[in-house]
């Protein structure tokens, strides 16, 4: 292709579909490669989308976009074997346009998403892999495609393909990503009827819920599980540390951890008679902050899972892509207009937005949390199981007085961590969250 162009594109999931669709919103030249069939084509699993990245990019997109249920119910719950203390949050405000978070099927959003950004001008290219980024330099120039003639040339290359991004690693821009900073997530979509999911939610029409647990689920490992309501159909999944797979003293398997959220009594009702029609297993960068690498250079710039955003601190996975996408996209416009090339010196803009963006913001405010979880495992283990004993003493009706049982709770613990211990964990919770 001897066609030369303002921007090159390279993925099109939520980053790369937000960069494009900005730039050729703004007029420029924009080409984007993705490597699947068509975009979505790699995505069966459901996820959940905040409508505030979204509406900064498309503001009507709720006219047409494939929305499964706008959630209005979230639950956080602490498991043990058997049972499990949470929260519930639940909110009429959320029942009312514009509606803030909806669940949706990744497949048809992002096979959706890439037509806004084709009808904004850009030309997209499917089934082609970058195999490498050309440099002049130390300057990006465009990247290399595994078809003949493949050399595509551009002012800027902005990498949106994925967590374990080869061409950033192959050009320098980061190293190969550790176990440590990366979680591997696998997920189940399971079809039932949609009266069944309204009745067991306690959801009209329309309306959704999302469940997050933390506890003995994940065997040990740092991780956390999701549930959340589709049209008909639930989408179950769970994602721990790729450094604790690889050390489990169990050997434990992706799919196993799956299993065994599955069996648990309090998700088994909920899920009983779904039938599973998709299953996959994804990376989820989750290094947080100290793991992001450098995302601007000479001719390009990093976006979304490439770059270490998007982890699970509050699950914001496609807000932060977007949000990231968007800000490399108008760094680019900027550029452009003031004619002063795409330089370092004009790109490093794009760090300055992020910096100020809820983006950098949120993973330094919890930039210690990946550290304290990883290295603390009794937060998965020991204090699920007492928080559990401790909630169904005091609840158990039995003739002992509160007094007797308020004792045998605080026993329970020191007996379990000691007050040292409970000290210890309660300055590394501050810390990870202050």
């Amino acid at each position: 292709m001897n066609e030369r162009f303002d921007a090159i594109v390279v993925g099109a999931g939520p980053a790369g579909n937000a960069a494009a669709y900005t730039m050729a919103s703004a007029g420029l030249k924009v080409l984007q490669i993705e490597r699947g069939e068509y975009p979505g084509s790699k995505n069966v699993q459901g996820a959940i989308l905040y409508s505030d990245a979204l509406e900064k990019i498309i503001p009507d997109f709720r006219d047409d976009a494939p929305l499964e249920r706008h959630i209005i119910e979230q639950r956080m719950w602490v498991l043990d074997d058997e049972s499990f203390v949470g929260t519930h949050f639940r909110s009429d405000d959320y029942n009312k346009p514009p509606y803030n978070r909806y669940t949706i099927i990744r497949a048809q959003f992002d096979k959706w998403f890439s037509s806004k950004v084709r009808e904004a001008g850009a030309l997209l290219i499917c089934e082609t892999t970058v195999s490498e980024l050309l440099v002049d330099g130390n300057r990006v120039v465009g990247v290399r495609c595994d078809r003949e003639g493949g050399d595509i040339f551009a002012d800027v290359v902005i990498l949106a393909d994925g967590v374990n991004s080869t061409l950033a690693r192959k050009a320098g821009f980061h190293a190969e990503i550790s176990p440590g900073n990366v979680a591997l997530a696998v997920k189940e979509i399971l079809f039932m009827p949609q009266e069944a999911i309204e009745a067991r939610f306690n959801i009209t029409e329309d309306e959704g819920v999302v469940i997050e647990a933390i506890g003995k689920i994940t065997d040990g490992m740092m991780g956390t599980g999701f549930l959340y309501t589709n049209k008909d159909s639930l989408t179950i999944g769970i994602g721990c540390m790729l450094a604790d797979f690889k050390g489990s003293p169990n050997r434990t398997s992706p799919y196993a951890v799956l299993e065994r959220m599955k069996k648990h009594p309090a998700i088994a009702p909920m899920i009983a008679g779904g039938e599973m029609k998709e299953y996959c297993a994804h990376l989820i960068p989750e290094g947080g902050f100290y793991a992001v690498p450098r995302v601007f250079g000479d001719g390009w710039m990093i976006v979304g899972d490439s770059g270490g955003f998007v982890n699970s601190v509050h699950r914001e996975g496609s807000n932060l892509a977007m949000t990231t996408g968007r800000l490399a996209a108008e760094t680019a416009i900027a550029a452009k207009e003031a004619g002063k090339g795409f330089g370092a010196a004009s790109l490093k803009a794009y760090k300055a937005a992020l910096d100020e963006s809820f983006v950098m913001k949120d993973l330094h405010k919890y930039r210690d949390m990946p550290d304290v979880f990883h290295r603390n495992n009794q937060f998965f283990t020991t204090y699920p199981e007492l928080v559990n004993r401790a909630a169904k003493t005091m609840i158990t009706v039995d003739g002992v007085d509160k007094k007797t049982k308020e004792r045998e709770i605080f026993g329970d613990f020191r007996q379990k961590r000691s007050l040292v211990g409970l000290m210890g964990d309660a300055f590394k919770l501050w810390r990870a969250f202050r």
